[in-house]
């Protein structure tokens, strides 16, 4: 999308461009394959709705689109230096794996709860002001860049006036005060035909909250919490009686049942 594109013309007239951001190169004669889709660009028209998504992330342009990529791929090579340190220079022992309760804490908690909170904050301080000034038919090229809606809070509370309250009626537990940004209003947007982005920044902030409370839940360190082995020996089954005794052993001790699950 960021060179083989026609994103920014899709974004300032959506209804009358088709998107396409892939090219058939003429070697012999398969460029037949590219259509006119809109804004002077000829290609195969995806229906993909990668489109609407990089619009609802409050992607502007084609540069934050190679920016994103770019990011991407140097994520990508840390997560495959990381997958080989810790197969090759410092695998964990069986033993590690066999504390189950950590690990659900951690990917409650950790991956479910923090990824769902990180996400919320991108939604709240970057994609909903600039969709907002989208479906007011503001001209991308002078949304301001999302880093600005980050540092300069008089900017963000014209869109979203409880932003110039700051964090005080979080603390003070007037959470209401926020229902400019966080909505239940249901339905869809009459401008996108898609979900309200306010509606979906609640709900990954709701589910956030959900998760990093779960990751607390199960014993670890401190004697609190449920222990997954007691649980699973608690079921007795009016067929099957004790059949989940054993269970647990099993579970810890094979990698491959672990992976099957």
């Amino acid at each position: 999308g960021a060179y083989f594109s026609n994103y920014s013309a899709w974004l300032t007239n959506p209804t009358s461009t088709r998107p396409s951001a892939q090219i058939v190169w003429p070697i012999v004669g398969q460029e037949v394959l590219n259509a006119d889709v809109g804004g002077n660009f000829q290609g195969i028209q995806i229906t993909s709705g990668f489109f609407q998504l990089w619009r609802a992330e409050g992607i502007t342009s084609e540069v934050e689109l190679y920016w994103t990529a770019l990011g991407g791929l140097v994520a990508s090579f840390l997560m495959l230096f990381a997958g080989w340190y810790h197969y090759h220079k410092a695998a964990p022992k069986l033993e590690w794996f066999q504390n189950v309760e950590s690990m659900l804490n951690h990917h409650l908690a950790g991956l479910l709860g923090l990824g769902s909170l990180s996400w919320a904050g991108h939604q709240i301080h970057v994609a909903l002001p600039i969709n907002k000034l989208l479906d007011l038919g503001v001209s991308p090229e002078e949304i301001p860049l999302p880093y600005e809606f980050l540092l300069n809070r008089q900017l963000i509370s014209q869109l979203y006036p409880s932003f110039s309250k700051g964090l005080t009626p979080f603390f003070t537990l007037n959470w209401g005060e926020y229902a400019d940004f966080l909505t239940f209003k249901g339905g869809l947007n009459p401008v996108t035909g898609g979900l309200w982005l306010t509606d979906t920044a609640h709900h990954h902030l709701a589910i956030a909250v959900l998760f990093i409370v779960a990751g607390h839940m199960y014993r670890t360190n401190w004697f609190l919490g449920h222990s997954i082995k007691t649980i699973l020996e608690a079921h007795k089954g009016p067929f099957t009686g004790e059949g989940h005794k054993g269970l647990y052993e099993i579970l810890t001790t094979s990698w491959h049942a672990q992976l099957a699950i």
